[in-house]
Formats: C-alpha cells, sequence, structure tokens
C-alpha cells in the first residue's frame, strides 16, 4: 500500500456546498451550539484554548509588522529563538511579562531598538 500526501491549496479550500449552506442557514445559534458539542470528534474549543490562539495569532503579526524573519526579529529583541519559534508554533503558553513586551514592540519598536542598544 502506498501512502498518498495531500497538500492543501489556500487558494482552493473547500466551502459548503449549496445543501449544506441551505442546512446551515436554517439552523438557530443554538441547534448549531447544541450539534458542535454533540460531536465528541470535534468539541468546541474552551475559552484557555481560543486565548492561547489568539496570542499565537498576535505574537506572529507583531513579529510579522516589523517585517523580520524569525531569527532576526529573536536577534533584534534578544528572545531565545527556539522560544520564539515554540511560541508562534503554539507548543508553549505566552506569559503575560511576555505579551506586555510584544505589545511594546508592536507600538514602539523604534523605542525598544534604542532601549536595547544602549
Amino acid at each position: 500500500m502506498a501512502i498518498v500526501t495531500y497538500t492543501l491549496d489556500p487558494k482552493k479550500l473547500r466551502g459548503f456546498t449549496e445543501a449544506e449552506r441551505v442546512r446551515l442557514d436554517a439552523m438557530t445559534d443554538e441547534e448549531i451550539t447544541a450539534a458542535a458539542l454533540s460531536d465528541p470528534d470535534n468539541p468546541p474549543l474552551t475559552e484557555e484554548e481560543l486565548q492561547h490562539i489568539d496570542d499565537v495569532w498576535f505574537l506572529r503579526d507583531v513579529r510579522k509588522a516589523t517585517g523580520l524573519s524569525q531569527a532576526k526579529f529573536a536577534a533584534a529583541y534578544r528572545i531565545n529563538l527556539g522560544r520564539l519559534r515554540d511560541l508562534e508554533q503554539g507548543r508553549t503558553r505566552v506569559d503575560s511579562a511576555l505579551r506586555a513586551y510584544y505589545t511594546v514592540i508592536a507600538q514602539r519598536p523604534d523605542v525598544v531598538t534604542a532601549c536595547l542598544a544602549s
């Protein structure tokens, strides 16, 4: 038996069929929530899981806004490269101090750079 790999093309994501869209549109929010809760293979995310996802996207967005690669961002802002990668890939949690540091970098990268240079 051969292993078949599949690469998802983000430009060709599968949408809902017309029948699926009509069925979903006919459901109330309560019915959608009940259906999600009853699916043992795909339970709704907890508030903690949702916050973790938000943190990961926030960190990535801050770094990408600087235009720096992970390695250059880590070096410029004195963040361990391995930790940065783990954070951006969601393997580790963001603590409040690091989130605050990223918030300052997002708003005033010039000030952070100047402070680290002195």
